[in-house]
Protein backbone atom coordinates (compact mmCIF):
# COMPACT_ATOMS: atom_id res chain seq x y z
CA UNK A 1 0.00 0.00 0.00
CA UNK A 2 1.25 3.49 -0.82
CA UNK A 3 2.29 5.90 1.90
CA UNK A 4 -0.55 8.23 3.00
CA UNK A 5 1.71 11.28 3.38
CA UNK A 6 5.27 12.56 3.52
CA UNK A 7 4.78 14.14 6.94
CA UNK A 8 1.88 13.54 9.32
CA UNK A 9 -0.45 16.25 10.61
CA UNK A 10 -0.20 18.64 7.70
CA UNK A 11 -2.50 19.21 4.74
CA UNK A 12 -0.64 17.76 1.76
CA UNK A 13 -1.88 17.92 -1.82
CA UNK A 14 -0.58 15.36 -4.27
CA UNK A 15 -0.17 16.66 -7.84
CA UNK A 16 0.38 14.89 -11.13
CA UNK A 17 -0.20 15.46 -14.84
CA UNK A 18 -0.93 13.33 -17.90
CA UNK A 19 -0.54 13.87 -21.62
CA UNK A 20 2.97 15.29 -21.88
CA UNK A 21 4.01 12.77 -24.51
CA UNK A 22 0.89 13.04 -26.63
CA UNK A 23 0.87 14.60 -30.08
CA UNK A 24 -2.44 16.37 -29.51
CA UNK A 25 -4.89 17.58 -26.93
CA UNK A 26 -4.35 19.47 -23.67
CA UNK A 27 -2.07 18.44 -20.85
CA UNK A 28 -4.23 17.68 -17.79
CA UNK A 29 -3.26 17.90 -14.13
CA UNK A 30 -4.99 17.07 -10.88
CA UNK A 31 -4.43 17.91 -7.23
CA UNK A 32 -5.83 15.79 -4.40
CA UNK A 33 -5.88 16.22 -0.61
CA UNK A 34 -6.69 12.94 1.13
CA UNK A 35 -7.71 12.48 4.76
CA UNK A 36 -4.87 11.72 7.19
CA UNK A 37 -6.17 8.21 7.84
CA UNK A 38 -7.15 7.37 4.26
CA UNK A 39 -6.09 3.95 3.04
CA UNK A 40 -6.97 2.13 -0.16
CA UNK A 41 -4.90 -0.85 -1.26
CA UNK A 42 -6.03 -0.46 -4.87
CA UNK A 43 -4.71 3.07 -5.40
CA UNK A 44 -1.50 3.06 -7.44
CA UNK A 45 0.20 4.76 -10.36
CA UNK A 46 -2.61 5.12 -12.90
CA UNK A 47 -0.47 3.52 -15.64
CA UNK A 48 -0.39 0.27 -13.62
CA UNK A 49 -4.17 0.03 -13.30
CA UNK A 50 -6.75 -1.30 -15.72
CA UNK A 51 -9.18 1.13 -17.29
CA UNK A 52 -12.10 -0.26 -15.26
CA UNK A 53 -10.12 0.01 -12.01
CA UNK A 54 -9.18 3.61 -12.79
CA UNK A 55 -12.78 4.51 -13.52
CA UNK A 56 -13.99 2.92 -10.28
CA UNK A 57 -11.28 4.68 -8.28
CA UNK A 58 -12.12 8.00 -9.99
CA UNK A 59 -15.43 8.17 -8.13
CA UNK A 60 -14.01 6.69 -4.93
CA UNK A 61 -11.25 9.31 -4.79
CA UNK A 62 -13.63 12.22 -5.41
CA UNK A 63 -15.94 10.97 -2.65
CA UNK A 64 -13.16 10.35 -0.12
CA UNK A 65 -10.91 13.36 -0.75
CA UNK A 66 -10.98 16.43 1.46
CA UNK A 67 -10.45 18.40 -1.75
CA UNK A 68 -9.71 17.62 -5.39
CA UNK A 69 -9.36 19.53 -8.62
CA UNK A 70 -8.62 18.90 -12.30
CA UNK A 71 -7.19 21.55 -14.64
CA UNK A 72 -5.82 21.83 -18.18
CA UNK A 73 -3.28 23.72 -20.21
CA UNK A 74 -4.46 24.07 -23.80
CA UNK A 75 -2.82 23.05 -27.05
CA UNK A 76 -2.22 26.75 -27.78
CA UNK A 77 -0.50 27.22 -24.41
CA UNK A 78 1.64 24.12 -24.99
CA UNK A 79 2.80 25.56 -28.32
CA UNK A 80 3.46 28.98 -26.79
CA UNK A 81 5.38 28.05 -23.64
CA UNK A 82 6.46 24.40 -24.34
CA UNK A 83 5.10 21.21 -22.84
CA UNK A 84 7.16 21.31 -19.63
CA UNK A 85 5.98 24.78 -18.64
CA UNK A 86 2.43 23.95 -19.74
CA UNK A 87 2.54 20.97 -17.36
CA UNK A 88 3.61 23.28 -14.54
CA UNK A 89 0.81 25.66 -15.51
CA UNK A 90 -1.82 22.92 -15.39
CA UNK A 91 -0.61 21.73 -11.97
CA UNK A 92 -0.63 25.28 -10.61
CA UNK A 93 -4.18 25.74 -11.89
CA UNK A 94 -5.26 22.50 -10.23
CA UNK A 95 -3.82 23.59 -6.88
CA UNK A 96 -5.39 27.05 -7.17
CA UNK A 97 -8.78 25.44 -7.81
CA UNK A 98 -8.78 23.36 -4.61
CA UNK A 99 -11.39 24.42 -2.07
CA UNK A 100 -8.78 24.00 0.68
CA UNK A 101 -5.35 25.61 0.74
CA UNK A 102 -2.76 22.88 1.27
CA UNK A 103 0.19 23.38 3.60
CA UNK A 104 2.51 21.44 1.30
CA UNK A 105 2.59 20.01 -2.21
CA UNK A 106 3.86 16.61 -3.32
CA UNK A 107 4.76 16.89 -7.00
CA UNK A 108 5.30 13.86 -9.20
CA UNK A 109 8.59 14.25 -11.06
CA UNK A 110 11.88 16.03 -10.55
CA UNK A 111 11.01 19.65 -11.41
CA UNK A 112 8.30 22.19 -10.64
CA UNK A 113 7.83 25.95 -10.85
CA UNK A 114 5.17 27.88 -8.98
CA UNK A 115 4.24 31.31 -7.69
CA UNK A 116 1.74 29.93 -5.17
CA UNK A 117 3.97 30.45 -2.13
CA UNK A 118 3.30 26.89 -0.97
CA UNK A 119 6.31 24.71 -0.14
CA UNK A 120 6.69 21.55 -2.19
CA UNK A 121 8.71 18.41 -2.67
CA UNK A 122 9.35 16.86 -6.08
CA UNK A 123 9.25 13.08 -5.88
CA UNK A 124 10.47 10.98 -8.79
CA UNK A 125 7.93 8.24 -9.54
CA UNK A 126 5.85 9.68 -6.74
CA UNK A 127 2.67 8.19 -8.18
CA UNK A 128 4.02 4.80 -7.13
CA UNK A 129 4.98 5.98 -3.64
CA UNK A 130 2.33 8.33 -2.22
CA UNK A 131 -1.43 7.82 -2.28
CA UNK A 132 -2.27 11.48 -2.90
CA UNK A 133 -0.03 11.67 -5.98
CA UNK A 134 -1.40 8.36 -7.28
CA UNK A 135 -4.94 9.65 -6.70
CA UNK A 136 -4.11 12.79 -8.69
CA UNK A 137 -2.68 10.68 -11.51
CA UNK A 138 -5.89 8.62 -11.63
CA UNK A 139 -8.17 11.67 -11.73
CA UNK A 140 -6.10 13.34 -14.43
CA UNK A 141 -5.84 10.23 -16.60
CA UNK A 142 -9.51 9.24 -16.46
CA UNK A 143 -10.56 12.82 -17.21
CA UNK A 144 -8.13 13.16 -20.13
CA UNK A 145 -8.88 9.71 -21.57
CA UNK A 146 -12.60 10.52 -21.61
CA UNK A 147 -11.88 13.92 -23.15
CA UNK A 148 -9.85 12.37 -25.96
CA UNK A 149 -12.56 9.76 -26.58
CA UNK A 150 -15.02 12.63 -27.05
CA UNK A 151 -12.59 14.39 -29.41
CA UNK A 152 -12.30 11.12 -31.38
CA UNK A 153 -15.97 11.42 -32.33
CA UNK A 154 -15.31 14.83 -33.87
CA UNK A 155 -12.03 13.79 -35.51
CA UNK A 156 -12.30 10.07 -36.40
CA UNK A 157 -9.49 8.16 -38.03
CA UNK A 158 -6.69 8.83 -35.55
CA UNK A 159 -7.61 6.21 -32.95
CA UNK A 160 -7.81 8.68 -30.08
CA UNK A 161 -10.48 6.59 -28.40
CA UNK A 162 -7.72 4.03 -27.79
CA UNK A 163 -4.38 5.83 -27.99
CA UNK A 164 -5.66 9.09 -26.36
CA UNK A 165 -3.28 11.08 -28.54
CA UNK A 166 -0.04 9.19 -28.04
CA UNK A 167 2.10 8.54 -31.15
CA UNK A 168 0.90 5.05 -32.05
CA UNK A 169 1.06 3.54 -35.53
CA UNK A 170 -2.69 4.15 -36.04
CA UNK A 171 -2.39 7.77 -34.96
CA UNK A 172 0.50 8.43 -37.34
CA UNK A 173 -1.27 6.65 -40.19
CA UNK A 174 -4.23 8.96 -39.55
CA UNK A 175 -1.96 12.01 -39.77
CA UNK A 176 -0.51 10.81 -43.08
CA UNK A 177 -3.96 10.11 -44.52
CA UNK A 178 -6.03 12.94 -43.02
CA UNK A 179 -3.50 15.60 -42.02
CA UNK A 180 -3.34 17.49 -38.76
CA UNK A 181 -6.34 18.67 -36.75
CA UNK A 182 -6.65 21.89 -34.73
CA UNK A 183 -5.99 19.74 -31.65
CA UNK A 184 -2.53 18.66 -32.80
CA UNK A 185 0.38 20.41 -31.08
CA UNK A 186 2.20 22.40 -33.75
CA UNK A 187 5.43 22.45 -31.73
CA UNK A 188 5.66 18.64 -31.73
CA UNK A 189 7.15 16.35 -34.38
CA UNK A 190 4.17 14.30 -35.50
CA UNK A 191 5.96 11.84 -37.77
CA UNK A 192 9.43 10.26 -37.73
CA UNK A 193 11.93 12.34 -39.68
CA UNK A 194 12.10 9.70 -42.46
CA UNK A 195 8.41 10.21 -43.16
CA UNK A 196 8.72 13.99 -42.89
CA UNK A 197 11.33 13.86 -45.66
CA UNK A 198 9.29 11.47 -47.74
CA UNK A 199 11.94 8.74 -47.50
Amino acid sequence: MLRPNLESYRLEAGCDEVGRGCLCGPVVAAAVILPEDYANEFINDSKKLSKSNRENLFEEIKDAALAWSIAEASVEEIDQINILHASFLAMNRAVKSLNLIPHHLLIDGNRFKTDLNIPFDCIVKGDGKFASIAAASILAKVYRDNLMADFAKKYPGYGWEKNVGYPTKLHREGIIKLGLTPLHRKSFRHLPIQLDLGL
